[in-house]
């Protein structure tokens, strides 16, 4: 699949990518063609170079773009690339030689440029902006955001400028990102952050077609994997080893408080305190700074009196996962789920037990899950410490199957009760 062409200035430009055959060193060099109104207009071979066996012939770029060795060369080979489109669009007689300047003052750059009035110049500007406010989560995600942009820039072959991005942009990035195996999810989180972004353009007072642009609503399955209450107590009475005793208390503890591993790992006795006589747990919350006052469950507080009135020791994150896969599996939570799996490059959707697929945040979820329409959600948004009920709402199993059964059950019940009185 070759680069599809661009028009600038009504000059037709395509690059194309190949290797030059192997060298007497173990990788290939990259070489450009340059092809200007149909003709050849420049040969040039690269400083860069890569392993045959690592290389897309048909993509014209690594294989695997997202190790970190092969995410920048790729990130590179775009920037070359929209760079020189450009450029040449301006000075469409430069020789090899200057072209060559070109390339390698943009290999030369430690991070990449933007155009002033370009669209990534102005999602680096929010981030600028925002990265004191921002979590360093969020800050992370809208990143990744910015990264995907890049790759559709160089899907294009150009730079995307701020004041052209409506509807139609939108609908090539989905078409890329299908072609790139992008979750939906993915996409619409990514184009939501492109809304936002044009929002800021126009508190600057740049013109945007932001009250014009149509996101696609496309409908995705959200799958959350929480432990219901009568896999909860077939781990509580599950002797395990003595090796993998802590991982089980802390994975019943963050069950009982739906807090997240980098809070609950920390919880100590300096924590605690009594309101009206009932135990509770104090803390700022690691990723939002709210200060969370938690009363707590029984049966945490039987846990602790295992543990002389303390918490059990604190496990690292990693150790912490796998143990508790180990909990579960001994516990009999082998029930068949389907999971996205990431297989090579990309997530997949497999058919996996339930309990390969625990890690640290399963207790948070089952909080949410277990307890909703048990207690207020106000009650429980204040244990958690979500802000708005929508985000609370993600933790939820949509498809609770002790709901469904007890959806069963009045069926039944009513079933025959009508049926004794006919």
């Amino acid at each position: 699949m070759g680069l599809s062409s661009k028009i600038f200035n009504s000059l037709t430009m395509n690059f194309f990518y190949f290797l030059s055959k192997k060298t007497t060193t173990f990788n290939n060099t990259i070489c450009l063609t340059i092809t200007i109104n149909s003709k050849v207009s420049h040969r040039i071979k690269l400083r860069l170079t890569i392993a045959e066996k690592e290389w897309d012939r048909e993509r014209q770029r690594p294989i695997n773009i997202y190790s970190k060795k092969y995410k920048e060369l790729n990130a590179l080979l775009n920037r070359i690339k929209i760079h020189l489109a450009q450029y040449l669009s301006n000075n469409p007689d430069i020789s090899r030689t200057e072209i060559s300047r070109e390339i390698k003052k943009i290999c030369s750059e430690k991070t990449a440029v933007y155009p002033e009035d370009s669209f990534l110049y102005m999602m680096s500007s929010y981030l600028e902006t925002k990265r004191e406010s921002l979590s360093l989560s969020t800050y992370r995600r809208y990143v990744v955001f910015l990264r995907l942009m890049e790759k559709f820039e160089g899907f294009l072959g150009r730079n995307i400028f701020t004041e052209e991005v409506d509807s139609a942009l939108i609908r090539q990035f989905y078409a890329f990102g299908r072609i790139e195996e992008y979750t939906e999810s993915t996409l619409n989180r990514t184009a939501e952050f492109i809304k936002t972004i044009l929002n800021f353009a126009e508190r600057k007072g740049i013109i945007t077609q932001v009250r014009q642009l149509e996101i696609p609503r496309l409908k995705t399955v959200r799958r959350v994997l929480v432990l219901d209450e009568k896999e909860i107590g077939k781990i509580r009475k599950t002797v395990v080893p003595t090796e993998l005793s802590n991982a089980k208390a802390w994975l019943l503890i963050s069950c009982y408080t739906g807090q997240r591993i980098s809070d609950f790992m920390r919880f100590t006795t300096g924590q605690l305190i009594k309101i009206d006589h009932k135990p509770c747990i104090s803390f700022i919350q690691q990723k939002t700074g709210k200060e969370i006052i938690l009363p707590l469950h029984p049966e945490v507080l039987k846990i602790m009196n295992r543990y002389e009135g303390t918490f059990p020791p604190a496990i690292e994150t990693s150790l912490y996962n796998a143990q508790i896969k180990k909990v579960a599996a001994l516990a009999g939570i082998n029930e068949t789920v389907r999971m996205r799996k990431r297989e090579g490059f990309r997530g997949r959707e497999i058919c996996t037990q339930k309990w390969e697929n625990i890690s640290s945040h399963i207790g948070r979820r089952s909080f949410a899950s277990n307890f909703y329409g048990k207690i207020p959600t106000p009650l429980l948004m204040q244990a958690t410490g979500h802000s708005t009920e929508q985000m609370f709402l993600n933790y939820i199993n949509p498809v609770h199957h002790s709901r469904v059964v007890s959806l069963s059950d009045y069926f039944e019940r009513i079933y025959a009760e009508g049926y004794r009185s006919s």
